[in-house]
């Protein structure tokens, strides 16, 4: 059988079990796209998935890859609890793409669960983000964050620095017009919710801007 070894992406390593709407972006993952690009999931590998913080490893799982699912073996525990060691299957599931080839999936494994998910995040098992009970952390943005956010996208597209800039070589200009005026609107927007955001504590927004 052949053995690899895989660094994942940073995780905080704080939560074990299911939670109260915490977000994804806070707990591990596994993501079945990314080990099928990497070419994990071939029937007979085994292979170690491990997350690190500033190149420090906090934590591992080995996977082994079967026909119809990929075998995790780990440990974890919950807050002044023992390590517990677990070793449990996920199932995997194909559906078609549209033209031709098919997705591969992960099965949930929560109990009563079952349904598809690219992603799985840790805890003392690996399930789906509804069975966890997570968010997104763009979910919990309030008006004003959502519209900064997208604006500061619009920006980068635009390839703008600091808020302005002209029309990026190559782009046609109706593709700009339309870029800049959905810009200026959000920045519109913007000062709209901080008039009505400082204006409720007394501030003055030509003062502070």
């Amino acid at each position: 059988k052949k053995r690899r070894k895989v660094v994942g992406g940073i995780g905080s390593g704080r939560h074990s079990g299911f939670s109260s709407r915490g977000v994804t972006e806070s707990y591990r993952s596994i993501d079945v796209r990314r080990w099928v690009r990497e070419g994990l999931l071939e029937p007979g590998q085994w292979f170690g998935w491990q997350w690190s913080v500033d190149g420090e490893k906090v934590a591992s799982v080995k996977a082994a890859a079967e026909a119809y699912a990929v075998r995790l073996v780990y440990r974890s525990r919950s807050y002044g609890e023992d390590w517990r060691e677990m070793d449990y299957r996920v199932r995997l599931d194909w559906t078609p793409c549209n033209f031709g080839g098919s997705r591969q999936w992960f099965i949930c494994p929560a109990k009563g669960c079952g349904r598809r998910a690219a992603v799985l995040y840790g805890g003392t098992i690996f399930a789906c983000r509804r069975c966890h009970g997570l968010t997104y952390a763009c979910q919990r943005e309030d008006a004003l964050s959502r519209m900064m956010r997208k604006a500061q996208k619009l920006e980068s597209r635009l390839g703008w620095k600091h808020g302005f800039g002209g029309k990026p070589k190559g782009m046609h200009w109706r593709t700009f017009d339309a870029l800049v005026s959905e810009h200026d609107r959000l920045e519109n927007a913007q000062l709209g919710q901080l008039e009505q955001r400082f204006g409720r504590y007394g501030f003055n927004l030509d003062e502070i801007l």
